[in-house]
């Protein structure tokens, strides 16, 4: 292991992602310190020992003793963020995050980032539809993928150590995307499915559908409950890629329309056919 358990480390943005990941990794005996907005939040984290210290306000010694940095921002607050703190970071630091889209911000802050420190973006593909460190915990993880996206800046012990980030908080599937296919994916993966649940829930304006529906209706749309603010930054941010796999998406349904209209059971069968082979490979095996 490269990730040291003496290591300090610091999480700035203690919500739903950032008390996951302290949960995670404050079980091995690591150091962790917290940095967020709300003192409420601080306070239920120390009383529940989810972390063992933590501010409101921008402590430059706790900065400077951090070993390890885990952002869990929205992406425009996490570069305004480094800009204005970095100077406070200890020489080797290594900073990782959990944001959701790549390409719009790594390579502007690994061009802003001082050279004796290193960031190493990844992407935890997990979540609730609850938010607040109240509603942490390290069952998000469980049977989830964790992507790495490394640049031709990062060096391999780096990369590494991101992996093991991943391990040890007990991802099933540790992978590795350039920061442009991570983006494409999750505009497919992610971004697509939420935006296909949003168009459920607001296409019908029928009264009571919730008195209707049954699993199928809620299992389709259960992400539908979203943070507007985030959701529609991290869509902006992977604009071009999101609005391909929408147009994908629209023409795979168009067709299956089609052959609903030509009464073509054939080809709906077939569909069906090729979508249970697929589908069936998400399914964990005993």
């Amino acid at each position: 292991m490269i990730v040291d358990i003496n290591k300090n480390i610091l999480i700035v943005g203690l919500g739903l992602m950032g008390g996951s990941y302290a949960k995670g990794l404050k079980r091995y005996g690591f150091h962790i310190s917290a940095i967020t907005k709300d003192q409420s939040s601080i306070d239920y984290a120390i009383k529940e020992e989810i972390i063992d210290e933590g501010t409101i306000s921008i402590d430059k010694e706790m900065i400077r003793k951090a070993d390890i940095i885990i952002f869990a921002l929205y992406p425009h607050i996490l570069i305004e963020w480094i800009k204005e703190n970095q100077k406070y970071f200890k020489t080797g630091a290594l900073i990782t995050d959990v944001t959701g889209v790549k390409t719009s911000i790594i390579y502007d802050i690994q061009n802003i980032l001082r050279d004796d420190v290193e960031y190493i973006a990844a992407h935890p593909m997990a979540g609730r539809e609850v938010y607040g460190v109240e509603n942490s915990t390290t069952k998000i993880f469980n049977n989830a993928n964790y992507i790495v996206t490394p640049t031709k800046k990062n060096t391999k012990d780096a990369i590494v150590s991101c992996m093991e980030i991943g391990q040890l908080l007990g991802f099933e599937n540790v992978s590795i995307l350039t920061p442009e296919e991570h983006d494409d994916m999750v505009g497919f993966v992610s971004q697509l499915t939420h935006c296909i649940a949003i168009s459920l829930m607001t296409c019908n304006e029928s009264e009571h559908i919730e008195k209707y529906t049954g699993d199928s209706f809620r299992d389709l749309t259960r992400i539908a409950r979203i943070n507007d603010e985030m959701w529609s930054e991290l869509f902006l941010l992977n604009k071009n890629s999101l609005i391909k796999n929408i147009d994908i998406f629209l023409n795979e349904l168009q067709n299956f329309r089609n052959m609903l209209y030509n009464n073509d059971v054939d080809g709906m069968r077939e569909k069906m056919k090729k979508s249970t082979i697929r589908r069936a490979l998400f399914d964990k095996k005993d």
